[in-house]
């Protein structure tokens, strides 16, 4: 695998405007075996801005052979010429007005300060066809395909389709996989190949991914859909998940199985498999591939990786998480995360728990919940397990909350909802919690004691 900067287009650079793209693909696990870090003195550079001398030797070539000529044509010229084409109906083409003019006419333009592009001409009536991994057999008519395409322009840059031809060929690329959006530029770049006499990769167009809802391509204006890949990592989606995730868009292996290991991926893919059809992002599949491979992490795993993300605070849950300033916040984020491990989707979930359960005392609970149950028997339960922790003392290193729970059930005779219940809403603030003699040791005797406080009262 090849990592290449494909950087032609001087005035969309960033300066490191690569860098994030880097980062998430390491972080998804993806490595190449060359690239700028890793260049190979056979194929450097990995830029195309530093490969301009590249290009333009076989733009002279193609020059010299008559294959390619420079154009003249003002912006403003180009833009009355299209302006023309759609009063009249037609598609807008360059109309081939620079083909085959004199060289008198090319010094006068340039007397006039002009700069020409160049373009490649297109002979008329031919087909450009390729053998497309995923698509089949694809043809194009260069009838059809704008007229000569640019392939340097006024500043002296390659253009898209004419950069990645040349750095295809030195590198040896043999397979190009690409989405579906790129089919327009295929045939321009066989034409290249074709124009040049040189061997060109297979060829791959796979499908885009569609918002099920609106059957239309995912959009950078959808907001409903997180975006970038940051954003999943911030939220505590783990990479392979994602990675997981992003391979069955638009394919599928062999058999029912939907949870693979990378290297599982990796043995199984086989292009032959890739859909024709439009693959849709089903958020409620990521999430449920997120969970299993969450159930799967050890709980020292889980809780490195929440506190990965507290630290880099690109979230408002991580910033709280940080704003606690807990004494022993590794401990306490890995109690919750054994509560809520096989209950969570994403990471972030577990982070909302730990906000919650460091400020349960702050917390509005809503003790009207109670109200279906026997208002005595409510406060016998509240009761009772406040004494047996008041007996406990202060210094108990392991309370057995779940004995206790057992013993206030013999104290009352209040047994099965009716037991339970209280003591969720108690100290969860709700009716419905998962093992409560776990989320009990979340707590110091003194905030269980001032939770049963607070509850007795409100009921």
């Amino acid at each position: 695998m090849v990592l290449r900067i494909e950087d032609t287009d001087l005035k969309r650079n960033v300066p490191h405007g690569e860098d994030s793209q880097i980062d998430n693909l390491h972080w998804l696990g993806i490595d190449w075996d060359e690239g700028p870090d890793k260049p190979n003195p056979k194929y450097a550079p990995y830029h195309q801005s530093e490969r301009q001398a590249l290009y333009h030797r076989y733009v002279v070539k193609l020059l010299d052979e008559g294959l390619a000529y420079k154009d003249y044509a003002t912006e403003d010229e180009l833009t009355e010429m299209r302006d023309q084409q759609r009063a009249a109906g037609e598609a807008p083409h360059y109309d081939g007005r620079w083909y085959g003019r004199s060289v008198e006419d090319q010094k006068a333009a340039e007397a006039k300060g002009l700069k020409p592009s160049i373009r490649l001409h297109m002979p008329p009536d031919h087909v450009y066809a390729w053998d497309d991994i995923i698509k089949g057999h694809v043809a194009f008519n260069s009838d059809n395909m704008g007229g000569d395409f640019i392939i340097e322009k006024s500043n002296g840059m390659p253009t898209y389709n004419f950069a990645v031809v040349i750095d295809d060929y030195l590198m040896d690329i043999t397979d190009v996989l690409r989405g579906d959006d790129h089919i327009a530029n295929t045939p321009k770049q066989v034409a290249v190949y074709e124009a040049l006499g040189i061997k060109m990769p297979n060829f791959g167009h796979i499908t885009l991914i569609y918002n099920p809802k609106t059957r239309k391509k995912l959009s950078k204006r959808d907001k409903k859909t997180l975006q970038f890949i940051s954003q999943y990592k911030n939220q505590g989606y783990l990479s392979e998940a994602i990675f997981n995730f992003i391979a069955f868009l638009g394919w599928s292996p062999v058999g029912e199985d939907e949870i693979f290991t990378r290297q599982e991926l990796i043995e199984r893919y086989d292009p032959s498999r890739m859909s024709k059809s439009p693959a849709y992002f089903d958020q409620q599949k990521l999430d449920w591939i997120n969970a299993e491979y969450i159930k799967k992490l050890s709980l020292d795993d889980m809780t490195d990786r929440i506190l990965e993300l507290v630290d880099e605070g690109q979230t408002d849950v991580a910033k709280q998480v940080q704003a606690l300033n807990l004494p022993d916040l590794r401990e306490f984020v890995y109690q919750v995360s054994k509560i809520y491990q096989t209950e969570v989707h994403m990471l972030t979930e577990v982070m909302d728990k730990v906000v919650f359960y460091a400020n349960i005392l702050q917390s509005d609970i809503d003790y009207s919940q109670l109200s279906e149950f026997d208002h005595d028997d409510v406060l016998n339960v509240l009761k009772s397990f406040e004494k047996h922790v008041k007996d406990l003392g202060a210094d108990v290193a392991d309370p057995d909350f779940k004995g206790m729970i057992k013993a206030v059930g013999a104290d009352t005779g209040v047994k099965g909802r009716a037991l339970y219940f209280p003591l969720n809403v108690a100290f969860t603030g709700n009716s419905s919690a998962p093992e409560i003699n776990e989320i009990l040791r979340l707590y110091s005797i003194s905030t269980i004691v001032d939770l049963l406080d607070k509850a007795i009262a409100n009921v």
